[in-house]
């Protein structure tokens, strides 16, 4: 099996430099260590299908994820497409080209979308489709700009977290922090609430900062770096923290999952894991696909471990997202796979096109949003 484009192949970025490290995973050409599991046959349980499907644009080498804001999505494209479209029947209610290739995005709290041009460049549309402003940051973006409380949140390549007033642009406050010698080529993202930001962070660092002025309120390792090189030593948080209440989830890759107190950053619990991707949750258990292809329901306030499905294993999973009683995920063949939020035993599977699905999925009411790396925008819906 060929494989072109792969999540685990792990892109790291040394001294300035993009490496590629080739014995990871799998990748095109080559025969791969760990194969990905076949497709098994199953009797569906659960009827899925597609409630509409737009084409949105390329993602180039990037990783693009819509976001989902009173009804509407927004979506963006490598091309420089930016695109808002009707949560429930697919109508595009607006389609624009930002002027230049995007790398990230889109970010929006429903008056403010936001998007990541090359260079560094932030880029800012009200709900409408108007540009507001456009901004320079220190270097690449390559997670979706964070938009909330007013601010329009951005983290760079070289690890400097910059905030910009949403109507404006005009810079509130920038921090750097220190960038781990080997980190990998990721998108993690940001999470916004009322007076804070959380963020995955280089060197497996889970960090929460003050919205005024960028000052940290705490930090909390999630990484667990081992080995004696600095390859070895990778261990990157990875996806976008999730809040649930008081707590804050999150996992990094070699490193661990876990919930922590989201006012003073005290563990609650953590357990040893190693993911590329975010985790889910539906209040009552958290859910992570590991980089091994395995995904795992852990109880919320403990940690245990309630199942875990491996039939999916080496198939470069999304973040899982909950909709209804399942817990979905993408993979890099384009497929979509439901398993049952209560023992993880597969309901369902859909095709959203023959492209590895790169996003972070959304939930739109009753429907479940994916962003292909060849463009397809699918909201699938369950019965």
């Amino acid at each position: 099996m060929r494989v072109k484009t792969m999540r685990a192949v792990a892109t790291v970025v040394y001294a300035g430099a993009v490496l590629v490290l080739g014995g990871c995973s799998l990748f095109s050409g080559k025969k791969p260590s760990n194969p990905p599991a076949p497709l098994v046959e199953f009797t569906q349980s659960l009827k899925v299908h597609p409630a509409w499907t737009q084409s949105i644009g390329s993602a180039s080498i990037f990783s693009f994820s819509p976001a989902v804001v009173d009804g509407s999505v927004y979506a963006a494209a490598a091309d420089g497409t930016v695109a808002r479209i009707d949560a429930a029947n697919g109508t595009v209610a607006w389609r624009i080209n930002a002027g230049m290739h995007l790398t990230g995005g889109a970010g929006s709290d429903g008056s403010t979308v936001a998007v990541a041009g090359e260079k560094g460049i932030v880029l800012a549309f009200d709900a409408q489709g108007k540009k507001l402003w456009q901004a320079q940051a220190s270097s690449e973006i390559l997670s979706a700009p964070a938009v909330g409380q007013g601010l329009v949140i951005v983290r760079s390549q070289d690890n400097r977290i910059a905030a910009y007033d949403a109507a404006t642009g005009e810079r509130r406050w920038a921090v750097l922090r220190t960038l781990p010698p080997l980190t990998l080529r990721s998108a993690p993202g940001i999470l916004v609430v009322p007076q804070a930001t959380f963020l995955s962070l280089p060197g497996g660092r889970l960090s929460a900062l003050n919205l005024t002025n960028g000052g940290p309120w705490w930090e909390m390792a999630i990484g667990d770096p081992r080995g004696t090189t600095e390859l070895e030593r990778v261990a990157d948080a990875s996806g976008t923290p999730v809040i649930i209440g008081r707590e804050v989830c999150a996992v990094a890759y070699q490193g661990r999952v876990g919930c922590f107190d989201a006012g003073s950053g005290t563990a609650h619990w953590v357990k040893p894991f190693s993911s590329g991707v975010g985790v889910g949750s539906d209040g009552k258990n958290v859910y992570a696909a590991d980089e091994h292809g395995a995904v795992s329901a852990f109880t919320l306030d403990s940690g245990t471990v309630v199942w875990q499905n491996k039939q999916l294993a080496n198939r470069v999973l999304t973040t899982p997202v909950v909709l209804g009683d399942t817990v979905a995920v993408g993979d890099f063949e384009g497929y979509i796979h439901f398993l049952s939020r209560e023992d993880g035993a597969l309901k369902a599977r859909i095709r959203a096109d023959s492209s590895p699905v790169l996003s972070n999925p959304v939930v739109a009411g009753s429907n479940v949003i994916f962003q292909t790396k060849s463009g397809t925008l699918i909201a699938v819906t369950t019965e």
